[in-house]
């Protein structure tokens, strides 16, 4: 019995002398890209959280007193709840949050004694890809925000795209959409732009700047530099000194105009800000530690005073305008042995990969 083959309709594409040259060129790039044995980089917003927030203690400072009780249900997936008390400045005196995780999807809340609250929710497509969305609700509706990211983890890059206020209701477009791509040049040697564009509203023009981000990694340093709009410079280094202390410095460069003499000319104003830091790890502890070129010294101290018990001591001291701030915390996690259970059934599967 005869057959016959029915040619594909793209078979096309496969004899186009042009196309077949153009997916020769891309296929020589693919293996000579592939050759170089280049890495992910990281995030562009991520290029320096060594210093920012594993040396730095920004993150971690706060000034009065607070109390922490977590609870953790099950660990695989991962579901706890926490209460916060706190009393002090720029602290709620009750928060509560809870949050649940598995290797496709992150959820978290919190919701304060003021009714302000605010979401997260992450959710993983593929080992590539991952869809982020936050949401902040407060009752007068002056703090409300919506924010939307997708972002895509290469080989050897890390592209985003965010949108933050997206409206389309309006006749037009408004809000703030923020572009990130971040690429491995070298094994060491990473190059990046971040890119902003932003409208608040249709009676207004729209606003559009590109800053320049670079990283260069070596086996116990890292070295970044990130070029902002209107002559902004940012640059940091971290180091590993040993297998318990790292050290960080970060120095900030600001160009901004300014009146000038008799003339009424203009000028231009250099203003700067240089921090050192760095951060010690104990074995029940751990010890931060930063000052900064404007005076200010702060430290903070995490101990494990019990296995399920921490207490935080943070104190900073600014001696040019000769104010000071303590803060007290205790933090406790009540679980209870059926998670020790857990842990030791599920082995090394106990934590699951979670989209943070």
């Amino acid at each position: 019995m005869a057959t016959s083959d029915k040619a594909s309709p793209l078979a096309f594409l496969q004899s186009n002398p042009v196309l077949s040259s153009l997916s020769d060129v891309y296929k020589a790039f693919s293996d000579r890209r592939a050759s170089l044995g280049l890495s992910n980089p990281g995030s562009v917003e991520n290029v320096g959280k060594e210093v920012q927030r594993d040396v730095f203690l920004n993150n971690y400072m706060f000034a009065g007193l607070k109390a922490d009780l977590t609870k953790a249900f099950s660990l695989n997936p991962l579901f706890q709840v926490s209460h916060q008390f706190a009393m002090g400045e720029r602290l709620n005196p009750y928060t509560f949050a809870a949050m649940y995780g598995t290797s496709k999807v992150f959820l978290q809340g919190n919701v304060d004694n003021d009714g302000n609250l605010s979401t997260r929710f992450n959710y993983r497509w593929g080992a590539s890809t991952v869809s982020k969305t936050q949401f902040q609700i407060s009752p007068g509706g002056s703090q409300d925000m919506a924010q939307f990211e997708h972002e895509y983890t290469g080989s050897d890059f890390t592209a985003s795209l965010k949108a933050i206020n997206p409206s389309f209701l309006d006749g037009g477009v408004t809000g703030i959409f923020i572009g990130h791509y971040l690429q491995s040049v070298t094994p060491k040697l990473s190059l990046g732009l971040e890119t902003v564009w932003q409208r608040v509203g249709l009676s207004q023009g729209p606003e559009a700047n590109v800053s320049y981000v670079g990283k260069y990694k070596s086996d116990d340093w890292i070295a970044t530099a990130q070029l902002q709009p209107q002559g902004a410079l940012n640059t940091s280094y971290w180091r590993k000194l040993s297998d318990s202390v790292q050290a960080g410095v970060d120095m900030t460069l600001t160009i901004v105009p300014a009146a000038s003499g008799m003339m009424g000319g203009l000028s231009f104003q250099k203003e700067g800000l240089t921090t050192f830091g760095a951060k010690y790890d104990f074995r029940m502890s751990t010890f931060r530690a930063q000052i900064d070129s404007k005076g200010k010294l702060s430290c903070l101290l995490e101990k494990r005073v019990a296995a399920p018990v921490t207490m935080t001591f943070a104190a900073d001291v600014d001696h040019f305008s000769q104010q000071a701030k303590i803060g007290v915390g205790i933090s406790i996690e009540a679980n209870d042995e059926s998670l020790q259970e857990q842990q030791e059934a599920l082995g090394p599967n106990a934590s699951p990969n979670i989209p943070f």
